[in-house]
């Protein structure tokens, strides 16, 4: 904030008190946290993967301590085999040994990997050059980018789509 503040200043604008910025900062930060949520029926479909025997890994990038914070806070840790946060390996999404390091640590290959996320390159374009299989996930259901060339293997709006029926 502070730096915006000093560029609208450097462009001739009303210079503005950097405590205004550090509130502005504050709140930012604390209405991000407020809001976070984990996805409906996310915990039902890991937990459900687990149970059938899948290797689960939760690979995200951010600052470690931020990224621990929510693994902690949504009980995450417990419900992965693997997890790799990005400020805490050096390297992330989507750099190519962030999805390597990922199966190496699962001890799987791409063709048993199944990349799921929101992001359509970091969770789709990335993985899909290593031949992975990348599922995006359409939470708002607004579909694909006008003119997009980005080809995901399955799109979702839920987790629970992909967990298989119960056998009658």
């Amino acid at each position: 904030m502070k730096g915006g503040f000093a560029q609208l200043a450097a462009a001739g604008h009303r210079t503005l008190p950097d405590d205004l910025a550090d509130r502005i900062a504050d709140r930012f930060t604390a209405y991000r946290e407020e809001e976070m949520f984990v996805f409906p029926g996310a915990h039902q479909a890991i937990d459900a993967f687990k149970a059938l025997g899948i290797k689960l890994a939760l690979v995200t990038n951010g600052a470690a301590d931020m990224q621990r914070a929510k693994v902690e806070r949504f009980a995450l840790g417990h419900r992965f085999d693997h997890i790799q946060i990005e400020g805490e390996h050096g390297f992330g999404k989507p750099e190519e040994r962030a999805y390597l390091h990922a199966m190496q640590a699962l001890g799987v290959t791409a063709s048993d990997t199944w990349m799921i996320g929101d992001n359509l390159e970091w969770e789709v374009v990335a993985p899909q050059r290593l031949g992975i299989y990348a599922i995006w996930m359409d939470v708002h259901g607004v579909g694909l980018p006008p003119g997009s060339t980005i080809k995901p293997d399955r799109i979702i709006r839920s987790l629970t789509e992909l967990v298989p029926a119960a056998p009658k």
